[in-house]
């Protein structure tokens, strides 16, 4: 095992599926909040693209994805990597109060078991996402048969999870309904706020899986009904955009690419492929 006392070391590798060709969309949203909050942490790590990265995991509660080895350390998924960086007290929300971090926590928990529930619904439920995006990215990388195999496997195991929360039998109206409800709450909080984050001047782990979840969304190809999402994600997250970046866009995607162009160091967690 490593040392949690120790610094952070300089050879921290992050593991995740391919990003052009492979990876799923509740994985990329997983993969781009952690990234975003290790640079906001600004703790250096590289990323290693594996076809295999979801079978390197040591498990997780939603996507097993990315997976981060610190040293001897390997863990997996959002939370359990937070925590391993709050442990080591090189956490970005260290200047928050109990309560603060307690009512955070909530959001992180809501936010994962809606968003991410949602993004595996539109991936396994929808059958034109399904057919079009979900099976040739999750099988593009095992030769025939294997990839049909790998499939329906992976399609088995999202039902499964998907029918432990009681979204198997929801249309697609109700999980934008949950999403839509879940970012009302967002916004809300959002409107609160006396700075460009959700707690203030400063971003704590909300803003980097908010963020996560964002960028996912509007940088995977999808079929268009699946967009409808963006209009449940509009409110909060172009709200914070525009706080972050002075803009007034009405577009989402044009705020997003408006704001990557014109100020990167606004919101420096924006360019994730280190």
């Amino acid at each position: 095992m490593g040392d949690m006392s120790g610094p952070w070391p300089h050879d921290a590798v992050l593991y995740q599926p391919f990003e052009d060709e492979q990876i799923l969309l509740a994985e990329k949203a997983s993969c781009s909040a952690v990234k975003a909050y290790l640079k906001m942490c600004n703790l250096p790590y590289d990323v290693q693209f594996r076809a295999n990265a979801e079978f390197m995991s040591p498990g997780g509660h939603m996507t097993k994805l990315p997976v981060l080895k610190v040293g001897g350390f390997v863990l997996a998924e959002f939370e359990p990597i937070v925590n391993f960086v709050e442990q080591r007290s090189e956490s970005i929300s260290r200047w928050m109060m109990e309560d603060e971090k307690t009512e955070m926590r909530s959001y992180i928990c809501t936010i994962e078991n809606t968003f991410t529930l949602a993004e595996m619904y539109c991936s396994f439920m929808l059958k034109g996402v399904y057919n079009d995006v979900t099976a040739p990215r999750n099988g593009c990388v095992f030769p025939w048969p294997l990839n049909k195999i790998q499939n329906l496997s992976k399609r088995y195991q999202a039902e499964k999870m998907l029918k432990v929360y009681q979204w198997t039998n929801m249309t697609f109206g109700d999980v934008l309904e949950e999403v839509s409800t879940c970012c009302r709450n967002l916004e809300m909080k959002l409107e609160e706020s006396l700075g460009p984050y959700f707690y203030g001047e400063r971003p704590c782990e909300l803003d980097a899986l908010v963020f996560g979840h964002l960028f996912s969304i509007l940088t995977t190809n999808l079929p268009n009904n699946v967009y409808f999402l963006l209009f449940s994600f509009s409110g909060p997250n172009e709200v914070m955009l525009q706080r972050t970046t002075g803009t007034s866009s009405v577009s989402l995607q044009r705020v997003f690419a408006r704001c990557r162009t014109r100020n990167e160091h606004t919101i420096p967690f924006l360019t994730l492929n280190t």
